[in-house]
């Protein structure tokens, strides 16, 4: 039988932190991070796609602000840039997916979901921003920018420079989540919770509402893919394997590990909270909830047999 993987695209896969983000550039991007994807496909998985959006969605919001300070355009709220990006990035990655499997010869539709994630109006991540959007600023432009708007920038835990912080409650549901275990099992290789998905409330009538937030993609994926059941959660991102000291000369790398191991980890805060820390995080929430194994790696590692670092249970 076909195993089921939802694999989780970093923000990377589109656009590098040295690029402008032409349409060129990331279709170049999104080409080369599919071509692993595909491997895993010959080697008999069905492959939902999940990705990032921050630095996507971050150009969104800058374009925002200079369309209304220029021709007066209406800004549109995080939730609508979310679907905006979605819907963007989406398409990227299908033509590239679909121009690879044409060349290998595999019969698969390629379909694109706009994803609805449900959060706690009540999550406090509301009032304690944390989740980086956009591009790197120096310090000096960080500090315009949040007084010209309000905003508030981190700086990166890698040095890269300052960004824009938002709101990222915890997602609690993927909504149409069985829509994409029926195209799953017809086979079909679905694109969705872009950027963590939507992120959206139930009102006091049941429906759905926006809020201004950002959900972290890997968080949002760890509980798509226990949802529809899911053997496997693989997380890409710009490194091979996650590390313990990162960046220091004691650095080591961890290679399988067991939920247990993975929670000391998080509970010594080995991994930092704006990269390392939520795919950890995920990783360790998939398994605990039925899961068979969590792979965080870079899409060039997805060929050898045991890649990057794997979190699997105790």
């Amino acid at each position: 039988m076909s195993k089921l993987a939802v694999v989780a695209l970093g923000g990377n896969a589109l656009l590098r932190g040295n690029q402008s983000g032409t349409i060129r550039e990331q279709e170049q991007n999104a080409f080369n991070t599919c071509k692993s994807l595909v491997d895993l496909i010959l080697r008999g998985y069905t492959v939902v796609i999940t990705h990032g959006n921050g630095p996507q969605v971050g150009n969104l919001i800058l374009k925002n602000e200079a369309g209304y300070e220029k021709f007066l355009l209406p800004k549109m709220p995080l939730d609508v840039c979310v679907a905006e990006s979605q819907g963007q990035i989406a398409h990227i990655i299908a033509v590239q997916m679909e121009r690879l499997l044409l060349q290998h010869n595999i019969q698969k539709e390629v379909i694109s979901m706009v994803t609805h994630v449900e959060v706690d109006a009540n999550d406090p991540a509301f009032q304690n921003p944390t989740k980086p959007v956009g591009q790197f600023f120096l310090k000096e432009e960080a500090d315009l920018l949040s007084k010209a708007n309000g905003w508030q920038f981190r700086e990166d835990p890698r040095k890269r420079g300052w960004r824009r912080v938002v709101a990222s409650p915890v997602p609690t549901h993927v909504r149409s989540a069985h829509i994409v275990k029926k195209l799953t099992d017809d086979g079909h290789i679905v694109i969705c919770v872009g950027g963590g998905g939507i992120p959206v409330i139930q009102n006091g009538y049941g429906t759905m509402k926006g809020v201004e937030a950002v959900i972290d993609k890997d968080l949002a994926s760890s509980v798509l893919a226990n949802q529809i059941g899911a053997d496997e959660l693989v997380i890409l991102t710009d490194v091979p394997q996650a590390y313990l000291n990162f960046q220091k000369e004691n650095e080591v790398a961890l290679g399988e590990i067991t939920v247990d191991e993975a929670e000391k980890h998080i509970k010594n805060g080995e991994f930092a909270a704006g990269s390392m820390g939520p795919k950890i995080q995920a990783a360790v929430n998939f398994v605990k909830n039925g899961g068979k194994r969590a792979v965080i790696t870079e899409a060039g590692e997805l060929g050898k047999a045991n890649p990057g670092t794997r979190i699997i249970a105790n």
